[in-house]
């Protein structure tokens, strides 16, 4: 007679999964299916955080690097980030939940014409040809107007980024290739399990939003189509009931097998993980396996900080113990660590766990080679 499944087993399953042996960039990001993009640095990207514990050597900066020689793209998915172009190119064509109006698209046509005539732009090159002024941006201070309506075109299929430099989209005209058409409902279940092995296993509640956010956001052209794909893939993907709510993982997936059964199943490693990593992302998963409520609190008013400006999460032994946030002073790491308990746990290996990870964290930063 099989275990019964419990809490433990599913965190257990989404540590060992997620933390997959590190591979090369490309197969990692293939792995990952889909990796959130954040400009904050502290100390490094959200980005290059997440993939430094899943990509052999990697350091802060090699995704940007190295992006325009990836089959890769930089799109809105559940979230804005990089999937792999295969993925990407399903999304597409894409409408927007708002439509342009006639002169905004003749003014999205002249740009596209230039961005041809180009090949690959900076935006403020745009902007010095069409002088679009500014507008209004989503937080209500001013952006240029170009910049608008570059991102526009991008998701719309316009456009694609070619590479970034010091951080800012340099934009192409979209590849022509035409692409065989897919029925849409093919595409969202293709979608969804995207997202359903990336952040497994997945409460009921998170697997609904997670949908809505792909059916809204990525393909917002088949919006109306959520509520037959939630009912598809509650039908097909693997399931169970725990501690009285239903989970779901990848078809071919069992959380339930040994290797599962005990912390002791886990590496030895201390990980500080990026607030957006996979394994933390979801905040009420969290809150279900660790027994406490983590929030990325950068756009707090200091005063209301509970845990730090970018408190990286902080995980040994199958635990999530506590968080510390990583700053650099005069070229060294400096890493300020708080614990859930209210101090640093007593065990054996702990504290070498601990000064492992800054060595390494400063060799990601290339902090040794100054």
């Amino acid at each position: 007679m099989a275990t019964p499944l419990t809490i433990d087993h599913l965190r257990r399953y989404a540590i060992s999964r997620s933390l997959f042996k590190p591979t090369t960039l490309s197969r990692a990001i293939a792995r990952l299916g889909f990796v959130q993009l954040d400009p904050i640095r502290a100390p490094a990207r959200a980005q290059d955080l997440t993939l430094r514990h899943r990509v052999d050597d990697y350091h802060a900066g090699d995704l940007e690097a190295r992006y325009p020689r990836l089959a890769v793209e930089e799109d809105f998915f559940v979230n804005y980030g990089i999937l792999p172009r295969n993925t990407q190119q399903l999304m597409h064509p894409r409408t927007a939940r708002k439509e342009w109006s006639s002169a905004r698209w003749e003014q999205a046509q002249a740009v596209l014409e230039f961005v041809k005539s180009g090949g690959v732009v900076h935006p403020r090159e745009v902007d010095a040809a069409f002088q679009h002024g500014t507008t209004k941006n989503w937080f209500g201070g001013n952006s240029r107007a170009s910049t608008q309506l570059l991102d526009g075109m991008h998701y719309r299929g316009l456009l694609r980024v070619a590479r970034r430099e010091a951080g800012v989209r340099l934009y192409a005209p979209s590849s022509t290739e035409a692409q065989e058409p897919v029925a849409p409902d093919m595409v969202l279940d293709v979608l969804i399990d995207v997202v359903v092995a990336k952040y497994a296993p997945l409460p009921a509640a998170t697997l609904g939003r997670l949908i809505s956010s792909v059916c809204s956001s990525a393909v917002p052209q088949w919006r109306e189509r959520r509520g037959e794909a939630l009912a598809r893939a509650r039908a097909r993907l693997p399931q169970a009931t725990v501690d009285g709510s239903s989970w779901f993982w990848p078809v071919g997936d069992n959380p339930g097998v040994r290797r599962f059964a005990h912390d002791e199943s886990l590496d030895e490693k201390l990980r500080l993980l990026a607030p957006f990593d996979p394994i933390v992302w979801d905040r009420d998963r969290f809150e279900r396996f660790w027994g406490w409520a983590y929030r990325f609190e950068a756009y707090t008013p200091a005063r209301q900080r509970v845990r730090g400006y970018y408190a990286l999460p902080m995980l040994w032994r199958g635990q999530v113990i506590g968080w510390a946030n990583a700053t650099i002073h005069d070229g060294a790491l400096v890493l300020e660590p708080g614990y859930v308990s209210g101090r640093a746990p007593k065990e054996a290996g702990f504290k070498s766990a601990l000064q492992d990870e800054q060595i390494r964290l400063e060799r990601f930063l290339s902090l040794d080679r100054a």
